[in-house]
């Protein structure tokens, strides 16, 4: 029987209306000493006892699910801090801590090994060949199969080509998967991709996600209006949602969230009416946040999806009037259709 078969994650969603993530990672390090410009990956093995703190925080405010300090922890990122050989390493000893904390919890938590994009734009626009992905993808993927983690997950994702890669990457790995993408840019990621085309390149990757979705990006607003683009689509796949706790604001030079506790727990019953499964939150978002929302969700009685305005109402406007679909929004790039052959 296959790992993807086995997935704790895969049992948990067959059990579960719902399922509550953890919040952000940066925010929370920061807050805990990190210094701008440091790579968070290296505390794994610097300051454990910090990154520990950083799961335990997600658990006790009572998340199912918690990604591991390793979002940055491929060689391409690592590279900017001389550690590109550390890789697999120190995403292993993200994982190894999560497995400690997930285990000593007392009930069922699954440790999510947090994948970010290689810090590079692909073919045909940038220098990174698609095989090359594949490989980078690959090596830390093994790294978090390694130290434990439960399922792969690759977030923020912008191009096609890169999402394509993580999951045959993955696969290399015997390793479930879940991936979300970043629309911030009129309702599309920074390379054009809308809700309705992330739904359909799920048809052609071979290696199905267990959840797919949306994290990070303007605002919870935007966010949920493109949870909904999704699940207008009629897809069975778990959609998952993480959205940032507000938007953030420069303050004594440091970028605050304005958003609060009640706000998130607005935001996380309008993600589940909205059709989300798995629900969580982004940059800004602290335990404090979690908490909140956890209680939300335990005493929610689902409801019609909410339309464009109520989450307007609950939650402020959104940062354009596009949803990415109409046309008036950036235009998607042609994506490099040469692959390495396999």
């Amino acid at each position: 029987m296959s790992a993807i078969s086995q997935s704790p994650l895969q049992r948990v969603l067959a059990k579960r209306d719902w399922i509550l993530a953890d919040g952000a990672t940066g925010t929370n390090l920061f807050n805990m000493g990190l210094s701008s410009g440091d790579a968070p990956e290296l505390w794994n093995d610097t300051a454990p006892d910090k990154i520990k703190a950083l799961y335990k925080g997600s658990v006790d405010a009572g998340s199912d699910l918690f990604l591991t300090n390793s979002f940055g922890g491929n060689r391409s990122r690592l590279k900017l801090h001389g550690a590109e050989a550390r890789a697999a390493e120190l995403s292993r000893i993200s994982a190894q801590i999560g497995r400690e904390v997930a285990d000593a919890s007392g009930r069922e938590v699954i440790v999510a090994g947090s994948v970010g994009p290689t810090g590079e734009i692909m073919e045909p626009m940038g220098p990174l060949s698609y095989a090359v992905a594949v490989e980078i993808f690959h090596e830390q993927a093994e790294g978090l199969k390694a130290g434990g983690a439960d399922v792969a997950w690759v977030e923020t994702i912008s191009f096609g080509d890169e999402y394509r890669a993580a999951a045959e990457a993955f696969a290399l790995a015997d390793m479930p998967w879940v991936g979300t993408m970043s629309f911030d840019t009129a309702g599309r990621t920074m390379m054009g991709i809308t809700a309705p085309d992330m739904v359909k390149l799920l048809d052609k990757i071979p290696n199905k996600p267990l959840a797919f979705g949306a994290n990070c990006g303007v605002g919870a607003s935007d966010l949920l209006r493109t949870i909904l683009g999704f699940s207008a689509t009629g897809t069975q796949t778990p959609i998952v949602a993480k959205g940032n706790a507000g938007i953030p604001k420069y303050h004594d030079g440091h970028i605050h969230y304005d958003g609060t506790p009640e706000l998130m727990a607005h935001y996380a019953t309008l993600a589940r009416d909205c059709g989300a499964t798995i629900i969580g939150g982004c940059c800004g978002t602290t335990p404090e946040h979690l908490r909140a929302m956890r209680t939300a969700l335990e005493t929610h009685v689902p409801q019609d999806r909410p339309s464009l305005q109520d989450i307007e109402s609950a939650l402020g406007g959104f940062s354009s009037g596009s949803d990415g679909t109409d046309g008036t929004g950036p235009t998607r790039l042609r994506q490099n259709r040469r692959r390495r052959s396999s």
